[in-house]
């Protein structure tokens, strides 16, 4: 298996994943964003997004999905929640949730108040993202309303992985700061996992040998 990455990416979504099962990855580090600054990249993922993830003949763009794979295919594990569970449908919505509703205005805050040159920046639409972003935990602060430690069916899930890297990038974009406190002490609590580190090491040695 080979998942080509970006520091602070979506891909960090299945290396998280990989790390928590205890499976292997190849791992490529690109340069964000490697569509304009690894042109050749677009070679391997003609989108020039990432994730980019191959397994045999399997290959994969969407970081959730990557999880989703990654939990089926070489399961079973207490990370995946079955339909014979009665969170299946809430497991299901927040895997769905976490990237078509939380990461995506956040990718509008990103590009527009970092990506684009100077001259090409629009403070108002980055604030109108970010707004949008926090509107929509909401729902992810309901789930932690009664205190429970992870999101759904007891355990720490692919759920918790998937809209954690959310809060992730959020606290890359400093937007933590009205986000409910249920939902601090769990995303504390998820940074606090040996499989997020050993992620983070992961990428860190990555890193280090193709810099």
């Amino acid at each position: 298996m080979k998942l080509w990455h970006c520091i602070g990416a979506r891909s960090f979504r299945p290396l998280w994943m990989a790390a928590e099962m205890g499976l292997k990855l190849d791992l490529e580090v690109l340069p964000f964003p490697p569509r304009w600054r690894q042109p050749r990249y677009l070679e391997v993922n003609p989108l020039g997004t990432v994730p980019f993830f191959t397994d045999g003949p399997v290959a994969l763009t969407e970081s959730v999905a990557i999880c989703h794979w990654l939990g089926v295919r070489y399961g079973p594990t207490p990370l995946m929640v079955g339909p014979d569970e009665p969170d299946f449908g809430d497991f299901l919505n927040l895997m769905y949730q976490a990237d078509a509703t939380l990461t995506f205005p956040q990718t509008l805050v990103l590009r527009y108040t970092r990506l684009e040159p100077e001259e090409r920046r629009q403070p108002k639409v980055a604030a109108d993202y970010a707004r949008w972003f926090l509107g929509r935990t909401k729902w992810i602060e309901r789930q932690l309303a009664d205190g429970r430690p992870f999101l759904v069916a007891g355990r720490f899930t692919a759920a918790d992985i998937a809209v954690g890297y959310a809060f992730l990038l959020a606290e890359t974009l400093e937007l933590m700061g009205e986000v409910a406190p249920v939902i601090h002490r769990w995303f504390e609590g998820l940074k606090t996992r040996d499989g997020f580190a050993r992620a983070r090491a992961l990428e860190q040695a990555a890193e280090m040998s193709t810099g």
